[in-house]
Order: structure tokens, then sequence, then C-alpha cells
């Protein structure tokens, strides 16, 4: 099987919190200092993959609302992977993030 799955992270404006319960109720145990952030996989390049959330183009729509930057310090370790492993590592960062303190949306 073919390993070309990323997993990515894009920071969020922190307006999304205030906005959305549906936001909030995913990170209730969120530190207001640590940022909102979107985790994600995707067969593009994290940058491509970026782009066409801000182009509307089967965009996440908070990403597409909100999405400030990647964030590739939280990610760039993570090396590519199939579309399973990379299922349950999305799965995993989220709740490492969360676990940090960030409010993340992840789905």
């Amino acid at each position: 099987m073919k390993k070309r799955c990323c997993v990515y992270v894009i920071r969020l404006d922190s307006a999304v919190w205030e906005k959305s319960g549906a936001f909030r109720r995913e990170s209730p145990g969120r530190d207001p200092r640590k940022p909102c952030v979107y985790v994600g996989k995707s067969g593009l390049p994290p940058e491509q993959r970026f782009k066409s959330h801000k182009d509307g183009q089967k965009a996440g729509r908070f990403v597409e609302r909100y999405g400030l930057a990647l964030l590739p310090r939280l990610y760039e370790r993570i090396p590519l992977m199939t579309h399973e492993d990379a299922l349950v590592m999305e799965k995993m960062l989220a709740k490492r993030l969360r676990r940090r303190g960030c409010a993340v949306w992840q789905h």
C-alpha cells in the first residue's frame, strides 16, 4: 500500500471559539492562551490542501472562514503514511493537542 497521506494542522482565528457552540463542545478544556486549530489529513501536500480549504474546494467550514495559517511545527515530523494510518494519526494528534489545551476541530 502506498504511503501518500499526510496529517496537517491549521491555526484558526480565535473568533471561531466565540461564534460556534459546536467548536466549543469539541474542546471543553481549552486553555485560552492556546490556539484554536484544525487537524486534518490529505493526499495533497499541506500547502495545497490549505489553499483548497480557503478556496472553498472540499473545504472544512471552520478552515474556510477562520483558517489563518499552517502550523508545520506541529506536524512536520510526521511521515507520509497510508490513508488508514493517517486516520489514526489525525485522531491521535487532535487528542494530544486537546490535552495541551488547544481547541481542536477534527472531522
